[in-house]
């Protein structure tokens, strides 16, 4: 099971959040976000502190947000035209999604009136991905969309803009993680098992097929966390406390618990080739010891993806599984994570204490 990369397949709302923990420029424009405490709404990209996730409420643009009365940051000034780089990225992305076929470099250029190198630096700098991979992401999700809709592979595919089946299961294979006729069930005929264990941190969903966990995720109730489970595999058969899993469970229980460090659980999770990398490094970070961005991007040989690697992060579907609440930014302060940072906090406290 797999999504793509840079455009996530869950709700848009966990799409933008992800984007407002990563501080992506490159989402400047296409929404801005308000913080119900402060009455006060941002870009994407700003630089204030993060506010927690039940406290934000996302608008498509200045205009709605004021309408429902906030007042535009006084640091990101979200009412103004945005700059000429992050208005060259906005264009661009439009420009692609738009496109039936995929654009060359070289036309993505003339159509912008900027050189090809400069287009790329520009695309890569702000989005942590290059124009062709944005492209390959968009072309990826207008499949998943259009099997979502119930239409048939062979229609899906040209609706897509894949010029040939073989071409089509190449790239299927390396983002959905299962055959395009596979994916337009839903799930159909996945078993997957779920228990929900109590935290010092709240409830946590632990659900996995027989191949290893595919969601793990803290919440506020059962009940909520059991929707999410639906949602995200609407026609799979769903079995509680299935014994391989509930073992599962257990030991990311105790881990969470501070207790013991878990171990390294096998999993089925959604993930691209960028997302594994991160991943990978991620679970290779020792138990009490923490990361920087860039570290992590260091170390998977991309030192640019500082960027491309907190999306990563933030998408990660198995929390404490993938220990992502261990990478940090720069400065030392936390950084984002999904589920608030007093849950961050408090999972590295305990881990350096055990340590």
């Amino acid at each position: 099971m797999t999504t793509v990369h840079p455009i996530p397949s869950a709700a848009p709302d966990e799409s933008r959040w992800a984007a407002v923990l990563a501080r992506d420029a490159g989402s400047d424009g296409r929404f801005v976000y308000g913080v119900r405490s402060t009455g006060i709404y941002c870009r994407p990209s700003c630089p204030a502190r993060r506010p927690g996730r039940s406290n934000v409420r996302f608008f498509d643009t200045p205009a709605h947000a004021r309408a429902a009365g906030f007042r535009p940051c006084r640091r990101c000034r979200p009412d103004q035209p945005l700059g000429q780089a992050a208005a060259l990225v906005q264009r661009a992305r439009s420009l692609i999604a738009a496109a039936p076929a995929t654009l060359s470099l070289a036309q993505l250029a003339a159509a912008l009136g900027r050189s090809p190198g400069h287009v790329q630096r520009t695309f890569k700098r702000l989005t942590g991905v290059t124009p062709r991979e944005y492209a390959a992401a968009c072309r990826i999700e207008r499949l998943k969309e259009q099997l979502r809709a119930g239409r048939t592979v062979s229609e899906a595919q040209y609706a897509a803009g894949f010029g040939s089946s073989s071409r089509l299961y190449e790239r299927a294979k390396q983002h959905l993680g299962m055959t395009p006729s596979r994916y337009r069930q839903r799930g159909r005929g996945i078993r997957i098992g779920y228990s929900v264990v109590a935290t010092p941190l709240g409830p946590l969903l632990v659900a996995g097929t027989e191949r290893g966990l595919c969601l793990v995720r803290f919440g506020q109730t059962k009940a909520q966390l059991e929707d999410a489970l639906r949602e995200e595999f609407p026609a799979a058969t769903l079995v509680v406390n299935l014994p391989r899993v509930a073992r599962w469970a257990r030991a990311l229980e105790t881990h969470v618990k501070g207790l013991e460090p878990s171990a390294l659980l096998p999993l089925d999770v959604q993930a691209t080739a960028f997302q594994w990398q991160v991943w990978r490094e991620l679970r290779r970070i020792p138990y009490g010891e923490t990361r920087t961005y860039r570290e992590v991007a260091l170390a998977i040989g991309q030192p640019r993806a500082v960027r491309a690697v907190a999306r990563a992060c933030a998408s990660n579907p198995v929390v404490v599984a993938i220990p992502c609440h261990r990478v940090i930014r720069s400065d030392g302060t936390l950084g984002g994570y999904r589920f608030g940072l007093k849950r961050k906090r408090a999972l590295l406290s305990q881990e350096r204490g055990s340590a």
